[in-house]
C-alpha cells in the first residue's frame, strides 16, 4: 500500500489485522474479507488463526526474551513439528538471527530486531504477511541484508501469488492492492 504520510496505510493494516476495535476504531464503510469470509468483525487472534499476521512499525520485540524465545512465541498457534520447520526456515532467511538466537532481544541491533520481528511473524505459518514500514529507521545496507537471498525470493514468490501486502518502497519491489480484491504487482524499473 503506497501513500503519503497520514493517508491511512497503518490504519488500513490495523483494520485488516483486527486491531482497530482495541483502539476504539471501526471499519465504517464496506467490509474486509479474506478467502471469501468476512473478517472485519473478528478479533485479532482469530484473524491470526485464519493466516493473516502483521509486522508492526517500530521493531516491537519482547526485550527480555532471547531471539529464539521471541520466535517461539510467534509460533504458538502451530504444532511443534511445524514450529521446528518454521524455525529452520527463519534461520535460513536470517542467518544473523540464528547467530544471535541466545541473546536477549533488547540487546540486538535495530536491523537484527527487525529481522527478528519478521521471523516471528513467519513462525505462525501465515498465508498473508502485512508489513508496516519494515525498513523505517534502518540503514540502506541493513535493509538490503534483510531482504536478500532466500528471504527476498520468498517475499517475491509469495507476493506474486497475491499473499503479501505492503512491502516497503525501500526494498525495491512494490506490491500494491488494487480496487477491492484485485492485487496488482509492479517491479521497480532498474533503469530508474
Amino acid at each position: 500500500i503506497l501513500g503519503a504520510n497520514g493517508a491511512g496505510k497503518t490504519t488500513t493494516l490495523k483494520g485488516i489485522s483486527g486491531l482497530l476495535r482495541p483502539e476504539r476504531g471501526d471499519v465504517t464503510r464496506g467490509n474486509i474479507e479474506f478467502n471469501g469470509e468476512r473478517i472485519d468483525r473478528l478479533s485479532a487472534h482469530e484473524i491470526v488463526q485464519k493466516g493473516i499476521v502483521q509486522v508492526f512499525e517500530g521493531r516491537q520485540v519482547f526485550e527480555h526474551l532471547t531471539a529464539e524465545e521471541n520466535l517461539i512465541a510467534g509460533g504458538h498457534i502451530v504444532s511443534k513439528a511445524v514450529m521446528r520447520q518454521n524455525l529452520e526456515k527463519v534461520y535460513e532467511y536470517f542467518p544473523r538471527v540464528y547467530e544471535r538466537r541466545d541473546v536477549q532481544a533488547g540487546y540486538l541491533s535495530g536491523g537484527e530486531q527487525q529481522m527478528l520481528v519478521i521471523g516471528r511473524a513467519l513462525m505462525a505459518d501465515p498465508s498473508v504477511v502485512l508489513f508496516d514500514e519494515p525498513s523505517l529507521g534502518l540503514a540502506p545496507m541493513i535493509i538490503e541484508e534483510m531482504f536478500e537471498g532466500e528471504m527476498r525470493k520468498m517475499i517475491v514468490q509469495v507476493s506474486r501469488n497475491g499473499h503479501v501486502y505492503g512491502l516497503d518502497r525501500m526494498t525495491g519491489d512494490f506490491l500494491y492492492a488494487g480496487e477491492y480484491t484485485r492485487v496488482n504487482w509492479a517491479e521497480r524499473d532498474e533503469s530508474e
